[in-house]
């Protein structure tokens, strides 16, 4: 009996163990798939986040591009302005600049630049037309600036939290990956734990029915021997008579009694 508490014992601690290893590796199982979903979301968010930088890099370098020649052809604007209206502030002309005025104005308009202003009589009609068309100029040039520095502190922003991103990304995604490594290599030994504890319980539930047939044959002479106790017992007790008997007669307790039965025989002879 105590050999049958010991395996059921032992087959109740297989199969807590077979229980325990089966939710471990389902808890894993859902760990693994759920680090592997976010790994996927991650790279989505990524590969989105590098191509809307492309495109907000490209928006800037073509608002740089445009600032910069409208700049240009403002600052050529003005200096033939000065040239009708401050001829001291003119500055000549490279070939190239009245190049790039002529250029610039015919693919924004898609036509000839307009002729120059005419030249004005009188002197402070001049000077009052040349402050505020020039002043209007620097008032545009200075707008291009603005809108050129804002749009590079924004440019530098997002780039800069692109890398911080894409940095944040990267290590996100190596810890995730890590993890994820780490637990299948440990789904891998509670798998193989789990195989174990499957084998020792069926090896522990063969010994037990054989167990259980030793001890249900013991039961079955038991049974037998309660039976017929009672029988037996009587078989023996007489059985242990007749020994004492013989013995005494061997012993030669009635050795008289068998002499004179030997007389009577010979006389009746």
């Amino acid at each position: 009996m105590t050999k049958k508490k010991g395996l059921e014992r032992s087959i109740s601690d297989s199969e807590v163990a077979i229980a325990d290893a089966t939710e471990g590796i389902k808890r894993l199982t859902g760990e693994i798939e759920g680090l592997a979903a976010g790994i996927k979301a991650l790279d989505k968010s990524v590969a989105e986040a590098t191509e809307n930088r492309k495109e907000e890099n490209a928006e800037f370098t073509d608002l740089m591009a445009q600032d910069n020649a409208a700049k240009e052809l403002l600052g050529v604007a003005k200096n033939r302005l000065n040239k009708f209206y401050n001829p001291k502030l003119y500055k000549p002309e490279p070939t190239a600049a009245a190049e790039l005025v002529s250029i610039s104005a015919h693919a924004r308009h898609g036509d000839a630049p307009p002729p120059p202003p005419e030249r004005p009589g009188a002197f402070k009609k001049q000077t009052e037309e040349s402050n505020g068309v020039i002043g209007m100029l620097d008032n545009l040039i200075a707008d291009l600036d603005k809108e050129m520095t804002t749009a590079q502190a924004e440019e530098k922003d997002a780039q800069g939290d692109y890398e911080q991103m894409m940095k944040d990304s990267a290590e996100k995604r190596a810890s995730d990956s890590k993890s994820i490594s780490e637990k299948e290599g440990a789904k891998a030994d509670t798998e193989a734990a789990l195989t174990n504890h499957k084998e020792d319980l069926k090896a522990q539930k063969k010994e037990m029915m054989a167990t259980l047939e030793v001890i249900q044959a013991l039961h079955g002479e038991c049974d037998w021997l309660l039976q017929y106790f009672d029988v037996r017992k009587e078989a023996r007790t007489n059985e242990i008579g007749a020994l004492t008997k013989a013995k005494a007669v061997l012993s030669g307790a009635d050795y008289s009694l068998l002499q004179a039965k030997s007389k009577t025989l010979r006389g009746s002879m």
